[in-house]
């Protein structure tokens, strides 16, 4: 009863062991989708105004909309009359140009978004080009600093992003390789004896491997619950914006807890089994 509870008790720590590690796992890939999510909706809001000519009339603006609903990249795009334009200056400024000018200076305009794919600077620079080449369009506006920084940095936080994915794994590797190994420790003499009888490695193997895996995949239940728990505080508590959630982003989370649970138990306990397998005995009493 004593030995069954004590075998217990280590399951029960390994498997709270390896959850921790793959908890990390998991609020990596939650940093990585809200990183890109937050990315994204800077790009989508990131906004082009194409101003027409002044003497631009209704044919002219009909023909605008339909180059901008046939440019690829396009993602939504909202017309601006020049006496809406004129009451959002008023209502901003608080000053009425009509009044001392005599006619209103504004003109008709878009206000174009592109798709995230389109809002960096050689895309930007395309759409430009194209636009202002029409003969009814007067400039094309956007905030060039902020595409030449969203360009710059992106490529900086994606690399930074991707280099401490891949340390998270290395030192998730070892540490759930040491925990599977102190769990299989106690068991080195069972693997002797199985090895005695003319058991084959596989077959030795196979029931620890086995163990291990069912180990992995409860941690990454455990793992998943805490993950849930951690998102609805992190929104509801803190008020702050994580990635949404739909079914391709939850189901990058909870794969990747999943496939690193089973994957690294699964390697790691047959190199824990397999260095028990071929120690001698007289190690064994070493260690």
């Amino acid at each position: 009863m004593k030995q069954k509870k004590r075998f217990f008790n280590m399951y029960l720590t390994t498997t709270v062991s390896v959850a921790m590690v793959l908890f990390l796992i998991g609020l990596e890939s939650m940093v990585l989708l809200s990183a890109h999510y937050m990315i994204s909706n800077l790009r989508e809001n990131l906004a082009l105004t194409v101003i027409l000519d002044n003497d631009a009339d209704s044919t002219s603006v009909s023909r605008l909309q339909n180059v901008l609903e046939a440019m690829s990249g396009t993602s939504s795009y909202t017309f601006i009359s020049k006496q809406q334009a004129l009451e959002e200056h008023v209502t901003n400024l608080g000053e009425d140009p009509t009044k001392f000018l005599g006619y209103n200076p504004l003109s008709d305009a878009y206000e174009l978004h592109l798709q995230p794919a389109y809002t960096n600077q050689d895309s930007i620079a395309a759409v430009t080009e194209k636009l202002t080449a029409l003969p009814y369009v007067n400039q094309v506006l956007y905030q060039e600093d902020i595409v030449k920084v969203l360009d710059h940095n992106v490529n900086k936080v994606s690399l930074l992003l991707g280099a401490c994915a891949l340390v998270l794994l290395v030192i998730a590797w070892i540490l759930i390789i040491n925990t599977i190994r102190l769990h299989i420790y106690s068991k080195r003499f069972i693997i002797n004896t199985m090895r005695l009888v003319g058991a084959k490695s596989w077959v030795i193997r196979r029931p620890f491997v086995a163990r291990s895996m069912r180990m992995g995949f409860e941690a990454a239940l455990l793992t998943i619950i805490a993950l849930v728990a951690v998102y609805y505080y992190v929104r509801q508590s803190l008020h702050i914006s994580l990635f949404p959630l739909t079914v391709e982003n939850i189901a990058i989370v909870v794969l990747a807890v999943l496939l690193s649970g089973l994957l690294i138990t699964y390697f790691a306990s047959l190199v824990a089994t397999g260095r028990y397998v071929r120690m001698k005995v007289e190690k064994m009493y070493e260690i």
